[in-house]
């Protein structure tokens, strides 16, 4: 019972202290987290562009331009195989 109970605490301090840190988040941390929105959005676009039926030359030329500024490489942060 004694060790339920250390372990109980020590698994809500854990949670406490996380959810303290996760609210407390510095400036490089929030603008990390909008990049990603960004990318994600890209990506969501991209996969409607070619859910609409055009080609993938079109789809990429609009992922690259909403991506512009914001990721790293030709593929918005993501490269995979077709």
């Amino acid at each position: 019972m004694r060790n339920l109970t250390l372990a109980l605490i020590l698994i809500a301090s854990a949670a406490i202290f996380s959810v303290a840190s996760a609210a407390e988040l510095d400036k490089a941390a929030k603008e990390d987290i909008a990049r990603h929105r960004v990318m994600a959005t890209a990506h969501e676009n991209a996969a409607k562009c070619l859910e609409a039926g055009k080609s993938d030359e079109v789809c990429e030329k609009q992922l690259q331009l909403e991506c512009k500024g914001v990721a790293i490489g030709k593929f918005c942060g993501m490269k995979h195989q077709h």
